[in-house]
């Protein structure tokens, strides 16, 4: 025995029904159904409607991850999340609420598309430190609300969804444990990607507003060399902390920002094509609820050694390491 670890013992999911093409953002963007996945890889994106937010996703996604695990027996729910439903309060009680677990703790974690790992991470050390024996860990947004559907360089990029696993403590050697973790953060880079208004520094008021400073905005080069260079260095940190080396790793689960991304961290990093997980060209980027949303769609199986990795605004960027244990995706 290793010591005491997070071990992975349900997976759920939850999309919005509505489906938006590249052909229909066309229609109101000057963009093409090529342009967008030769650029992207992206072909469609889920959209969430008007009236429904990220608590929805999150309470659905949730109650699979339980019913997969077997069980709604938790200590504590942590939601990975760049949209909460509201500034004031988090939306992980309500979540929890919603979900019948009672008055446990329930909190948010915003590290963008870096969340969900940020968030494994916390789960974790709730369970080393015995705040909690069971966490149901959500990543969930609706990337929709935050981008502005008229520019092209965001829009098509985002989507909406929730992925969702439940955590028990449990021995570094058994299948389903995950660690050791590798984070980092640099914000000196913080307006590389950012909602400029919207917070206490700026609230959204009338200039705001024309100036459209309450939407996503994306410095995209500079993005994707920073992704790239974080995601490839820490990965390696965290292969050389737990005595891996790359071709110990089954399948490489990256953020899904887009397929140029995904593959320049995969070739870089010496990954070949048949072990690289990706369901980008389905979802586009869903921001803490990508790296979930693979782990459900990627049919693994029992024993496969995995890589994680996350970039996201911040900067922030996240990895960790975990043996896939036998499990089915609700």
């Amino acid at each position: 025995m290793l010591g005491v670890s997070a071990v992975l013992e349900g997976i759920g999911k939850a999309v919005p029904p509505r489906v938006v093409t590249n052909a229909e953002l066309a229609q109101t963007l000057d963009t093409t159904d090529e342009w967008v996945r030769t650029r992207t890889g992206i072909a469609q994106r889920y959209v969430a409607e008007r009236g429904s937010g990220t608590a929805d996703l999150a309470v659905e996604a949730g109650a699979n991850a339980l019913k997969s695990a077997g069980g709604s027996d938790v200590d504590a729910v942590v939601l990975a999340t760049t949209t909460p439903d509201r500034i004031v309060p988090s939306t992980a009680p309500e979540v929890a609420a919603r979900l019948g677990l009672g008055t446990i703790a329930a909190f948010d974690v915003n590290a963008v598309c870096a969340g969900f790992v940020y968030a494994l991470a916390t789960a974790a050390g709730l369970l080393a430190t015995g705040v909690a024996d069971r966490v149901l860990v959500i990543g969930a947004e609706v990337m929709t609300r935050i981008t502005d559907p008229t520019d092209r360089g965001t829009a098509v990029l985002f989507g909406d969804g929730a992925g969702a696993v439940v955590l028990r403590r449990g021995d570094a050697d058994e299948p389903g444990a995950i660690g050791p973790f590798d984070l980092g953060s640099d914000g000196d880079r913080a307006d590389l990607l950012a909602i400029p208004a919207g917070g206490s520094r700026r609230p959204v008021d009338a200039t705001a507003l024309a100036e459209r400073a309450n939407y996503l905005f994306m410095d995209g080069k500079e993005v994707y060399r920073q992704a790239v260079t974080r995601m490839v260095a820490s990965s390696r940190k965290v292969l050389d902390r737990a005595g891996w080396t790359i071709e110990d790793v089954d399948r490489l689960v990256g953020h899904q920002a887009n397929a140029r991304i995904l593959s320049a961290v995969a070739d870089r990093l010496g990954v070949p094509e048949d072990r690289r997980v990706s369901n980008v060209a389905r979802y586009g980027n869903t921001s803490a609820a990508s790296i979930p949303l693979a782990l459900a769609d990627a049919g693994l199986r029992p024993g496969e050694r995995l890589l994680l990795t996350a970039f996201g605004a911040g900067m922030s960027w996240g990895s960790t390491l975990m043996t896939w244990p036998e499990i089915t995706a609700a």
